[in-house]
């Protein structure tokens, strides 16, 4: 529903598209903490925080008309990053890899040269048919 009400309700042309990823209700219902992600915004993700946080009173109002509730929890919007930490670790496992299996590649080579290097070449292979 608030997602909902983010995109057909809110006119502030900061927000834009956004996704809400996860919301975590306070035990004693005063807070509800939004995770969001901003969806192909022309505008940074910390602006698209203020736009909802200036629309938080409305959505607060909406919700609870809606849900029927006494008391609607106030709302409060926090920029979900965890797809941007999760690319960024994944980059870091990729190099490290990659790292790992040119140096594994170089010891191999090396290793290889150096068992070639200490045994002289067959009796076969050094002489030349007749």
């Amino acid at each position: 529903m608030l997602s909902e009400l983010i995109a057909r309700e809110v006119k502030d042309p900061r927000v834009g598209n956004v996704t809400i990823t996860a919301v975590s209700l306070a035990a004693d219902m005063g807070v509800a903490r939004v995770f969001f992600t901003p969806f192909a915004s022309k505008n940074p993700a910390e602006q698209v925080r203020e736009g909802l946080t200036r629309a938080g009173g409305f959505l607060r109002g909406e919700i609870g008309r809606r849900l029927r509730l006494r008391h609607a929890p106030r709302l409060e919007f926090l920029i979900d990053d965890t797809a941007d930490k999760a690319a960024h670790l994944t980059g870091l496992i990729n190099r490290a890899v990659e790292s790992d299996k040119a140096h594994h590649s170089d010891a191999d080579t090396a290793a290889n040269d150096d068992a070639h290097a200490d045994h002289p070449p067959d009796a076969d292979e050094s002489q030349e048919p007749v």
